[in-house]
């Protein structure tokens, strides 16, 4: 049975997730992080994909983009993981591939999930056990949204601006929204979607996808449909 490609509408933040071929380490130095921000910047731009957040874990790599135009993720991420599996063959003398098949993505509901995605991401390394706080880990977006430090991979979704209405609050009120601690119903949802690629949000979100592309974008509804009346017109460190 073929794949269905994927969910992929203009104006829409798309969750990725990219591992290490069977969960092994894609960053080994601090260098290696450093290149491929790089890589990811250039690109970004290049693509016409907007970064709203990131984590950069050993053995995989979340992102939070929205692109411009149907396609520009999977050519970010072909052209990034080419480029950096490159890099990294000819840095640490290896061969083969370095990422464990396709990335994987599931669209985000502007309204309702944007900000959980934000907080999912950047809390990664602290559920690994990593750190103790999420601005202690180095290679993710949170210094830049939560404290203001200056990134050039990022720019801020409408969400994230709409916390407040200036800098200073904006970021106190993210910091407080990263500081609370995600319910396991939440992780287990997010996890989910991203798992199986479908739509992350509410049921209006899922049926605007389902009408534009004329496929599911969730799970099938379980049960017999409902009859119509006749007089009726049809109408983890291997954090995940």
């Amino acid at each position: 049975m073929p794949r269905l490609p994927r969910i992929d509408l203009p104006g829409i933040p798309q969750h990725v997730i990219q591992r290490g071929n069977d969960r092994q380490p894609c960053f080994f130095q601090g260098v290696d992080y450093v290149r491929y921000m790089g890589e990811l910047k250039e690109l970004s731009v290049r693509s016409g994909c907007v970064i709203h957040a990131y984590v950069l874990m050993t053995n995989h790599v979340h992102l939070l983009l929205t692109p411009s135009q149907v396609g520009q993720v999977s050519a970010l991420m072909q052209a990034l993981g080419r480029r950096y599996v490159r890099y990294v063959n000819d840095r640490y003398g290896r061969t083969g591939t370095l990422w464990e098949g396709r990335y994987k993505s599931c669209p985000v509901d502007n309204e309702t999930y944007v900000l959980s995605c934000y907080r999912y991401i950047e809390l990664n390394p602290v559920r690994a056990a990593m750190v103790a706080a999420p601005g202690d880990y180095r290679w993710s977006s949170v210094r830049s949204n939560a404290e203001g430090v200056h990134d050039a991979l990022i720019r801020p979704h409408p969400s994230y601006l709409g916390l407040s209405l200036d800098d200073d609050s904006r970021r106190k009120v993210y910091r407080e929204l990263v500081g609370s601690s995600i319910t396991a119903e939440e992780l287990q949802l997010i996890r989910l979607r991203l798992q199986r690629q479908h739509a992350l949000g509410s049921d209006r979100f899922r049926e605007m996808i389902e009408a534009q592309l004329q496929r599911l974008a969730g799970p099938a509804k379980i049960g017999r449909p409902r009859k119509v009346c006749a007089s009726k017109e049809d109408g983890v460190e291997n954090s995940f």
